[in-house]
């Protein structure tokens, strides 16, 4: 990013290129719509665009990159009635098959019943995410995504480092008890 920052163009495609995928999938889990999780995602990547001479090396870039990701997602569940909306469930009606790609959650398997049971494991995880409370589902995506510490999702979130880190185990306890038997 400081190479980016101090007018080398072609810097910015090893960020972009290193951190696309997982920034989607955090703002797609988070806001469980692939048409705002784009604009979102657009979002965040001007955002870095713009805020590119002014940047300064406080935190490693992902850090800073999440942030801005993390305040896109807050501020699209503000401005949205119904607030944090659940992922809708893959090929459900309301989501169309268009939600979060099986090949996400698990890979793919040669034999179709080791794939059936890949795509089941990956709803009931996709499930129990969606039943945590909002701020515990985006510690652990934050968690998940970007291998931030505790102190790096904090600044991220604009939280203590021991209210990530409660968050987190919260998340971690109802997931385990969620997905005890697989």
């Amino acid at each position: 990013m400081q190479r980016y920052r101090d007018g080398d163009a072609s810097a910015f495609e090893p960020l972009y290129r290193r951190h696309r995928d997982g920034i989607y999938r955090y703002l797609l889990r988070g806001c469980s719509r692939p048409e705002l999780a784009g604009e979102l995602f657009q979002e965040v990547w001007i955002g870095v665009l713009r805020a590119r001479a002014d940047w300064q090396p406080r935190a490693r870039f992902a850090t800073w990159l999440y942030r801005i990701a993390h305040n896109r997602l807050i501020d699209a569940w503000r401005s949205t009635p119904q607030g944090h909306e659940p992922l809708p469930d893959e090929g459900d009606e309301d989501g169309g098959g268009t939600s979060i790609p099986t090949a996400l959650w698990a890979p793919l398997r040669e034999r179709p019943d080791e794939q059936q049971l890949a795509d089941e494991r990956g709803a009931r995880l996709r499930n129990a995410l969606a039943a945590l409370p909002a701020e515990q589902r985006d510690a652990f995506m934050l968690h998940e995504e970007s291998g931030m510490s505790l102190d790096e999702i904090a600044v991220a979130s604009g939280v203590g480092r021991e209210t990530i880190k409660s968050r987190l185990r919260y998340a971690l306890a109802k997931l385990r008890e969620a997905l005890a038997d697989v």
